[in-house]
């Protein structure tokens, strides 16, 4: 076969757009602490996204970040063009967990260059039928969506922040996204409702056909046209550093659907199961650095063994 023709029979895949922060965390666990770790939304969720898919990555840095982290993305196959480097410092967060890692709490932020972030997507990025508006201020994210041209499918990850100081911006993004991904807790918050039933229901009536409730170490809910659909978390015998989980779930999530052909609703709830099983690698080591090590393979093996506790 000539190469032209083979080339014609070679499907170009989605790449999935993910728009976020990008930081360095200092990190400290009964396991250990780490300062200065590869952090932020879009951080983790691009490279969980990149077991799947080709990633277009928006952040900020300062001067200050290291070269050795710009590889990092790299290895991953991560598109950088969107990454604006600015002078300053990059955002700074230190955190602290208990001996009961759901406990955290913030002793440190700085802002940095991210106090100024304003997204600007590159022409390239601009049709990019996957987008993932990880956890960033609502009028950013809306920001971001009038620069898109008709992508296949939007989702939007918040917290209690946005929920208490920028209700009006979020509701608004509300009705311009078909998924939104949130914990228990903002569940609860931006609906008025403390059934997670009920609480799914009143957020479809905002705008997302698809609501993701995110529950730590009890799994994750998706409610969605297709109904009801509970996955259990990844059962680990030991947990070195939970920051970002729930980045890389949703990072995971995005790369599979885009990785596939066909509805969504076809595919989300798989989605849901490999976005379970890239997030589990993340709990096994501090920051970034157990999931940068990590196998499509070893990921495949997670998930049939998640499927195997789930089948009966």
């Amino acid at each position: 076969m000539s190469l032209i023709l083979r080339a014609a029979k070679v499907k170009k895949m989605n790449s999935v757009l993910i728009v976020g922060s990008t930081a360095l965390d200092s990190i400290k666990t009964p396991a250990g602490e780490n300062p200065r770790l590869l952090g932020g939304s879009a951080s983790y969720a691009g490279v969980a996204a990149s077991f799947f898919a080709p990633v277009n990555l928006v952040g900020v840095v300062g001067e200050d970040f290291p070269k050795r982290y710009i590889q990092l993305y790299r290895r991953h196959g991560i598109n950088l063009e969107g990454l604006q480097i600015k002078a300053g410092k990059t955002f700074h967060w230190s955190g602290e967990y208990e001996k009961n890692l759901n406990c955290r709490r913030t002793l440190k932020t700085e802002l940095g260059v991210f106090e100024t972030f304003m997204p600007e997507l590159p022409a390239a990025y601009r049709q990019t039928p996957y987008v993932l508006l990880a956890n960033i201020a609502p009028a950013l994210q809306m920001h971001v969506l009038r620069q898109m041209s008709k992508p296949r499918f939007v989702v939007a990850d918040t917290m209690d922040l946005w929920i208490h100081t920028t209700l009006a911006d979020l509701r608004e993004l509300l009705r311009h996204v078909d998924g939104l991904v949130l914990n228990e807790t903002e569940a609860e918050e931006l609906s008025g409702e403390a059934n997670l039933v009920c609480a799914a229901e009143k957020l479809h009536r905002m705008g997302p056909r698809h609501v993701i409730i995110k529950k730590g170490s009890h799994g994750a809910m998706l409610s969605g046209p297709r109904g009801l659909f509970l996955a259990p978390a990844y059962p680990l015998a030991k947990v070195v550093d939970p920051t970002g989980a729930g980045d890389s779930f949703v990072g995971g999530l995005m790369g599979y659907l885009a990785s596939k052909n066909g509805p969504v609703e076809a595919h989300i709830r798989a989605a849901v199961m490999y976005g379970t099983a890239v997030a589990s690698f993340c709990c096994e080591g501090f920051g970034l650095r157990r999931i940068d090590t990590v196998s499509r393979r070893e990921i495949t093996e997670r998930l049939n063994k998640l499927r195997a506790l789930t089948r009966f």
